[in-house]
Parts: structure tokens; sequence; C-alpha cells
């Protein structure tokens, strides 16, 4: 922001953008009236997308529209999320599921949290009545009732490269839901444990071996901070095209870019959307070794710190991407039509799919070449809160 010659305000309200965080969107932002130029980073009720049972909840809702009004085969595009559950409410039905699947390995995570914090795996029965008499899992005083969790089947057959797990964050920029205004960015990141991914049931508490977040795996005795454990979304798409070939990886891409759009529109109706809102959403996708992509989660306040001077130049360049397309500045304001490409953000939804002038056949862009060149301002220099708060333009 400050090497965009923006400045921090120091007022309430009088500001032109705020990049805000999500409790001040549920806290306040039912109770102040914005004007007609300002803009924040949030939706009212993001969570609708970002709270892993509430996101379940509408693309279990949206496979059934579309079943009901397409056909299965339509349907069961959007069957992208592995079979979940919501506990405590849904216990019995998990229970069910799970005595026709003994055995099986399932992963509770906690539906508000992020960072990996809270998720442990599962194999038995007994293992979920320990977690409902764990404390640390209760909302207060003796006699409150766990806090909610999500328990999705886990799929044990991920894509490992040098025998490690990893899934893939991708950055969403949407603009509006109404009409539903989609941009992917193609730089995205590949996230990879530091160990040798197993299934053997002695290791199945271990988060190193079956988490990929970054705020577990910096702990790891394996980790080191100078190389960090990401790979760019390009080098890994290199990786698999010469793997797996061009068809194939374009394939995979492409419904990577399509598993986004329809996550999106399972929200799109329940969405309150808002001309001063935006939103930059974090997705974490994994696939498995038949080249399926799966949707782990969607998060809102996707992280902008950085492991290596690499990672911060790549994020400083998405956010910047973002603030062309959002334009703020008015540089663009003559322009009748959305522009279709705007750094590494291709507009790939607009009230429908947007075709590619330049192809036959779509392909997604998807992680695809697009320089990412060393940002101004160091991130030691920069330190941790530059830039947050309220900001107004020059």
């Amino acid at each position: 922001m400050r090497d965009r010659s923006w400045r921090e305000g120091d007022s309430e309200m009088d500001w032109d953008f705020f990049w805000a965080d999500v409790h001040w969107v549920h806290e306040t932002f039912d109770h102040v009236y914005l004007q007609e130029h300002q803009k924040i980073n949030h939706y009212r009720n993001h969570y609708e997308l970002t709270r892993k049972d509430l996101l379940v909840k509408n693309v279990k809702r949206m496979i059934k529209t579309m079943e009901k009004e397409y056909g299965k085969t339509e349907a069961a595009k959007f069957e992208f999320i592995t079979t979940s559950y919501v506990l405590p409410q849904e216990h019995a039905l998990f229970q069910e599921e799970f005595k026709r699947n003994p055995g099986s390995v399932w992963i509770m995570k906690p539906v508000g949290k992020a960072q990996g914090k809270g998720i442990f795996l599962i194999n038995k029965m007994s293992q979920i009545s320990q977690w409902r008499k764990d404390p640390r899992v209760r909302g207060g005083s003796d006699g409150d009732a766990p806090e909610a969790y999500i328990v999705q089947k886990y799929i044990e057959n991920p894509y490992l490269i040098g025998g490690k797990k990893f899934d893939i964050r991708v950055y969403v920029l949407v603009t509006s839901y109404y009409p539903l205004v989609v941009y992917i960015h193609r730089n995205g990141f590949c996230r990879f444990s530091n160990y040798q991914f197993s299934m053997n049931s002695k290791d199945i508490s271990n988060l190193y071996i079956h988490a990929t977040n970054v705020a577990i795996q910096k702990t790891s005795p394996h980790y080191d901070g100078d190389k960090g454990c990401k790979w760019l979304l390009r080098n890994l798409k290199t990786y698999l095209t010469s793997k797996h070939g061009t068809a194939a990886i374009n394939e995979l891409f492409t419904e990577m870019e399509a598993l986004i759009v329809r996550s999106l529109m399972s929200v799109q109706k329940v969405m309150i959307n808002d001309k001063h809102c935006f939103e930059l959403y974090g997705y974490d996708i994994l696939i498995d070794d038949a080249l399926r992509p799966w949707l782990l989660e969607v998060n809102a306040s996707p992280s902008l710190t950085a492991e290596t001077q690499f990672d911060y130049d790549l994020k400083y360049a998405m956010l910047n991407d973002a603030f062309d397309v959002i334009d703020f500045e008015k540089r663009y304001t003559n322009d009748k039509k959305l522009r279709t490409r705007v750094g590494g953000f291709d507009l790939v939804y607009n009230d429908g799919p947007v075709k590619h002038e330049r192809t036959s056949s779509y392909a997604s862009y998807l992680g695809c070449y697009h320089p990412i060149k060393r940002a101004p301002r160091i991130k030691k220099r920069l330190g941790g809160g530059a830039g947050s708060g309220p900001t107004v333009p020059n």
C-alpha cells in the first residue's frame, strides 16, 4: 500500500479503503454507513463460504438443486468435497457411515479455525468419545457442548512427490456476487509436508505427515527455514506435465478452476452482495493419485506473511495485482468492459464462463507463467503491521 503512495488514516470512518479483519466485519459492518466510494475487503456473510460446516451445507444444497433441475450427471460436478458430517449435530449419521466402512480414516477439523489448529485424524469410534470429553474442545465451563467440528473422509491416496503429501493454495478474487465476477491468479503455490507420507496406524497422529499447513510444518525438526516448504504452482504444473502429458494436466487445472467457480455458485444465492465489498480468498485444494482435485477449505483471510524472500515477492505481486483489479485510483473508470487480464489475475467468470480469445478449446491459465519481480520493499523493512487498517490514497 505504501509503495502505491497510499497513506494510513487515523479516522474511524473517514477512509477510502479498509483492509478489515473478519471480527470487525462481524461486529461493526452492520452498524455503519459507507459512502459511495468506500471499499472493504470482506462480504458481510463471507462465512457462508469460509466456515467449513457452512461450505459443506451450501455445496450439499447445490448438489440437490442441480440433481432436481438438471440431473445426476450435472450434480456430480459439484461433488468436490469428501463425505462430511458436522459434529456433534450429525454424530448419529456419522456413526452409521463409519459402521459401513470400519477402520476407515477420517479427519476432524474445528469449523471456524485456520492454520491447522485443532486438526486430528481418527480411525476408531472410541476416539470420538474421547474428543467429546476433552475440555480443550469445550466452549467454557463444565457441561458445555463440545466445540463444533467437521469430520471428513480422509483422502488416503493423495498425489505424492518425493513420497510427500502436498496441497495447493490458489488466490481467488471475487468483485461481485450479482453478477458473479471471479478472477483467479496464475501464481499460486504448493505446501509440502516434511515427512514421507504413510497411512500406517502408528503414524495417524503425526500431523507432520498429514497436515501441510505451514504453521504446523514450521515446527517440524526437519523444517529448513531458508528453503521453506513451498513450490511455485507453475513448477508443479511443469513437473506434472512431464509425468502425465499436456492434455491430462490441462484437464486437471481446468477442473480445479471449475471447482472454484462451482463453490462460489453454491453460495451465490445466500451471499449478501454489496458494491462496497470484494473478497480475496485463499483456496486450498488437494489432488489425488487419479489426478482428481478436492476442495479442502476456503480461507477468508489467507496468510500474507512470508517464509522466504521469494514467498514475500509472490504475495506482494499478487496483492498489488488485486488492487489493480479493484482500481481504487480510478485509472480505468472509462472502460466499458471488465478487463480480462490484470497482472497475474485472469477473469474466468462474469455472469458466465469467460472464454479465452486465443484458444479453440478452453484450458485454464492457472499455473501458467507470470513473472515475479523483486518487491521494492523487502519484508524486513516492512515489518508485520505496515499498511494494515484504514488506508487513503493520496
